[in-house]
């Protein structure tokens, strides 16, 4: 799995430092995409929006910020932080825009290639580790009686 992400997103990342932008990482486009769509929101919004957890979504809005994507604003709940994209990410939005649409075209020329489509493989994977985890087939594969 590492080296099929390697070899996907890992390119992207190439991609961007090419064109410019080295800070600029794949996983920031689905926030990127999420904040054009529907404007500001919260980390929580965001997380749901983009099918992530709330500390996967802390986490890459933390480094957006870092990196000059996004900036914070507290809330009405002094808990909350809104999240807004910068001109500097607004800037980018055609080449973000054009690299996701060029990757979901070199993704089903991908899919053309394989047994089964990548993305069905991977749904019916986590389906099944939904059903059981993967922690519970290590300890039932052997481990249990070392524990």
């Amino acid at each position: 799995m590492r080296t099929l992400y390697e070899l996907t997103d890992g390119a992207i990342a190439r991609l961007y430092a090419e064109l410019g932008m080295p800070d600029y990482r794949p996983r920031y486009s689905p926030v990127v995409r999420a904040l054009v769509a529907s404007g500001p929101m919260t980390i929580r919004e965001l997380a749901s929006a983009i099918g992530v957890t709330h500390s996967a979504a802390s986490q890459t809005v933390s480094q957006m910020r870092r990196a000059g994507f996004v900036t914070l604003e507290t809330g009405s709940d002094a808990r909350q932080r809104i999240v807004h994209l910068t001109g500097r990410a607004r800037e980018a939005l055609p080449l973000i825009e054009a690299e996701w649409e060029a990757t979901a075209r070199a993704a089903a020329e991908l899919d053309a290639e394989l047994p089964m489509p990548l993305g069905e493989v991977m749904l019916a994977a986590v389906r099944a580790l939904e059903r059981r985890p993967f922690r519970d087939r290590i300890l039932a594969a052997g481990l249990r009686e070392h524990i």
